[in-house]
């Protein structure tokens, strides 16, 4: 069945992070109110002066913003550019799908946001340095990054301690 959703059945709660450049009015996720299986997606409301998310890309989920009203300018790795009414800005996964808004305006810039929900994803923000695994919200920073290897050269051991069994070598 169909779902609507407008100004007449949506309404908006703030969310206020620590650093304060980062507010703005979100639904709630629509994506569970239809129960949605491959999409998660909301209304967003950008306050002026304030900052979408920190830049970001995805590592498994492609994401659109529907520029519904109003106007904010767009960060990508190619530069900032200006958004307006009616746009639509396709991110993809990986470096190259990096974003962020700020809304320059004196006026809320509302918008779709769109992405897909393959089950697990990874966000990283390239200014800060840090990994998010999405939709656990576990934060790491990626200088902590090991080789595959690491520590796993006492794999004999262990499994002679947990079986009690000798291997000999090959």
């Amino acid at each position: 069945m169909a779902t609507i959703f407008n100004d007449h059945n949506i309404s908006f709660k703030q969310k206020q992070s620590p650093v304060p450049e980062f507010a703005w009015h979100t639904s709630e996720k629509l994506a569970n109110v239809v129960g949605a299986k491959h999409l998660i997606f909301d209304i967003r409301s950008l306050d002026p002066g304030k900052y979408s998310y920190p830049y970001h890309f995805h590592r498994n989920a492609e994401e659109i913003f529907v520029i519904m009203e109003g106007k904010a300018m767009l960060r990508t790795p190619k530069g900032i550019e200006e958004l307006g009414t009616g746009d639509v800005v396709f991110f993809e996964t990986g470096p190259e799908g990096a974003h962020q808004l700020f809304n320059h305006t004196e006026a809320p810039c509302k918008y779709l946001d769109l992405r897909t929900n393959n089950g697990l994803d990874v966000a990283e923000y390239p200014d800060s340095g840090k990994i998010n695994i999405l939709p656990y919200e576990e934060l790491y920073q990626a200088e902590d990054r090991v080789d595959y290897y690491k520590d796993e050269d006492k794999t004999r051991e262990k499994w002679e301690q947990l079986s009690g069994v000798k291997r000999t070598e090959s």
